[in-house]
């Protein structure tokens, strides 16, 4: 064999594996960043549901330590949904929490109001949200 077809041979043998290294290189490169813009998107996504879901708890509580009693049920539906929402994408621990807050706020309602007075006194009995923050935290650090 010619030493001129040796020579030509391992130039196009030299530009098809660096082609394929770049091509590989610039594949693992793009997968790596839709996979970070994907976790972005889904931390985005559950961090604003842990914001609505506590923003709409407070309202209720604040509802609930005003009331006697559930004047309207339909005040609920909002935090029902954003609980199932939650389901879809938090972990147990953040959705046995967040239940939680739901039943202390149903009990909140039921409560007579001399109790209500009562617990005043305790500071720690009204934050009903700290398991559920905390689990959020979590889930979102890690």
């Amino acid at each position: 064999m010619d030493t001129a077809y040796i020579s030509a041979l391992s130039a196009l043998a030299g530009s098809a594996i660096g082609a394929m290294a770049s091509f590989a290189t610039t594949w693992l490169t793009q997968r790596h960043q839709d996979h970070a813009d994907r976790l972005s998107k889904e931390a985005s996504r559950r961090e604003r549901l842990f914001g609505e879901y506590i923003e709409q708890a407070s309202k209720i509580y604040g509802d609930a330590l005003a009331q006697d009693h559930l004047d309207d049920p339909a005040k609920l539906v909002p935090i029902y949904a954003t609980l199932n929402k939650l389901r879809l994408f938090a972990t147990p621990r953040t959705i046995a929490a967040a239940e939680a807050v739901l039943d202390r706020l149903l009990g909140t309602y039921s409560l007579p109001r001399d109790e209500l007075k009562e617990a005043a006194q305790d500071k720690d009995a009204h934050d009903i949200l700290r398991e559920f923050v905390q689990s959020c935290r979590a889930e979102l650090m890690g």
